[in-house]
């Protein structure tokens, strides 16, 4: 039992199992009235940087639980923001066996092309997500007559999100499904989807089990910034949408980096918002070329500092929407060279971002996608 005392209540985690919590999470406490604790993963590349390596670990540990058997064809779908870069990790690594699936991520930002459905995460800091249909016509149809599906995200603690993703691809056409399995790091929603949806569900993590609040009276009730855009914003997105917004099936780096300069350094790989499965191909890279690499990302997420969060730092995003973005756990210092990734014109980073980064010795160093 896992007991953590924020400022709006007390947090208690249980597992029927004997993984060491510490591994794999730490908490942290929101900004959001609606849901002030965050489990922060310690594996996901997001909040707390973590080696490529380590990240293919659990997107390992986590396909080789999903059956091998599933009623074809096969769809993923992956959460934005937080598990975009898992649910492509996850989907890459089944289907290196030769299973054939399609994967595609929602999003919060339009895109070009042929909107399926939107759903509602309701606890979140940002609730509207948007799937959109496969380009390619072949992963168009396994999109479109899916039996068996697949939803990654980083955590589950009700089940209510997938349910809600379910139930919208229900409502817009998605009628040959005849099974759901959940993939997650964490998962404390002690099978609450299963009960709640007429479709049988497979759970799939790291660790399951069970959560309690108790909030404290009288507790201050957290300020959330205003971050619940789903829109165009000002900075032209890159052409290639390769990676999971528009469908995908196979995983090819086209980040261009020369990887040579950085044999023994450390260096530190750094997604922005959504765009993380790019920059872990290209840390992934870079790892067996013989750097010391770690990967992050830049998120719109607000998270107090404290616990999990050592420090933070806020600036305005890339996409040009005028929002809020934040970086956390992330020191200059502690790295030679800084990659900073983005979908979006280098023109478009906020110059705080780019000289945080670029205080001390790292090189800082911007990659823009094509």
């Amino acid at each position: 039992m896992l007991t953590i005392e924020l400022s709006t209540g007390i947090i208690s985690v249980r597992s029927d199992q004997s993984t060491d919590f510490s591994a794999l999470f730490e908490m942290a406490e929101r900004s959001n009235p609606k849901r002030s604790f965050l489990f922060v993963s310690k594996v996901l590349g997001k909040h707390i940087p973590v080696t490529p390596s380590a990240m293919k670990a659990s997107h390992h540990a986590l396909a080789a639980k999903i059956p091998t058997d599933l009623p074809q064809p096969i769809l993923f779908i992956g959460m934005a923001e937080t598990a975009v870069g898992l649910a492509a990790g996850v989907h890459r690594e089944y289907t290196r066996s030769g299973s054939q699936a399609c994967l595609v991520t929602s999003t919060r930002h339009p895109v070009d092309g042929e909107l399926f459905c939107e759903f509602k995460e309701n606890h979140s800091h940002a609730t509207d997500h948007l799937i959109y249909l496969p380009e390619d016509p072949q992963l168009r149809e396994m999109f479109l007559n899916a039996r068996s599906l697949i939803l990654v995200d980083d955590e589950a603690t009700t089940g209510n999100t997938f349910g809600n993703l379910y139930q919208s691809l229900l409502t817009a056409g998605l009628s040959n499904l005849s099974q759901i399995i959940t993939v997650t790091l964490t998962n404390w929603s002690d099978g609450a989807l299963a009960k709640r949806l007429d479709i049988p569900v497979n759970e799939v993590s790291l660790i399951s089990g069970a959560w309690s609040w108790q909030p404290k009276e009288d507790a201050p009730i957290p300020v959330m910034p205003s971050v619940n855009v789903t829109a165009r914003g000002l900075a032209p997105m890159a052409v290639q949408q390769n990676w999971g917004r528009l469908g995908c099936n196979q995983h090819r780096l086209t980040l261009k980096q020369d990887g040579s300069s950085y044999i023994g350094k450390k260096v530190l790989v750094l997604g922005t918002g959504e765009f993380m499965w790019q920059p872990f191909l290209l840390g992934e890279q870079l790892e067996a070329a013989g750097a010391e690499v770690y990967l992050s990302s830049t998120t719109r997420s607000p998270i107090a500092i404290g616990m999990a969060i050592k420090c933070g730092v806020a600036f305005s995003d890339n996409y040009g929407l005028g929002i809020a973005n934040y970086m956390y756990n992330i020191v200059p210092d502690e790295y030679q060279h800084i990659l900073l990734c983005s979908e979006t014109p280098a023109s478009f980073i906020d110059p705080e971002l780019l000289a945080y980064l670029s205080r001390g010795k790292a090189t800082l160093e911007v990659i823009v996608h094509d």
